[in-house]
């Protein structure tokens, strides 16, 4: 748990194209618009994540600004890694605020950012030594990578311990 930073402009662009389009909310108060907007933007994060199939227990989001802050129960740290990046690989937010317990506490994951000319073998060598260990990361990361070559710079990828 705690906080997670993330590029603010690199990422999905689920958030801004999406709340734009449910702006449609007839509101004379700015200050209330503004709150229906940030409402919208939760529905769609909260959407992404219980569309993913992972498993999540009392799922809350609440988004002030570009900081998303999360709340629920998982069974695993793998899953709880899962929905900081699921939330924090779209574009406009900057940090995750990680407040999702764990049932089974297990050894965390390393966070690495993509550069440019990154591949999941090349990620694969420098974390693990063996290129040949990037299937690991692609597991890692389902369902946010549905293919192996499809990594994008400023993208934050998961990188379990392997015994």
């Amino acid at each position: 748990m705690g906080l997670f930073s993330f590029l603010k402009s690199a990422g999905a662009k689920l958030l801004g194209n999406k709340a734009a389009e449910h702006d449609e909310i007839k509101v004379d108060d700015a200050a209330a618009k503004a709150d229906a907007v940030e409402l919208n933007r939760e529905q769609l994060l909260t959407n992404i994540v219980n569309a993913s199939g992972v498993e999540i227990e009392d799922l809350s989001i609440d988004i002030e600004g570009d900081t998303v802050t999360v709340y629920g129960q998982t069974p695993s740290v793998a899953d709880r890694e899962k929905i900081v990046l699921m939330l924090g690989n779209n574009e406009g937010i900057a940090v995750v605020d990680d407040r999702i317990s764990v049932v089974v506490e297990e050894p965390a994951s390393v966070f690495y950012t993509v550069e440019s000319g990154d591949t999941l073998s090349k990620i694969a060598k420098e974390q693990y030594g063996d290129a040949n260990k990037y299937p690991v990361i692609f597991e890692a990361n389902k369902p946010m990578l549905k293919d192996v070559d499809k990594i994008y710079p400023g993208q934050v990828l998961r990188i379990p311990p392997i015994g």
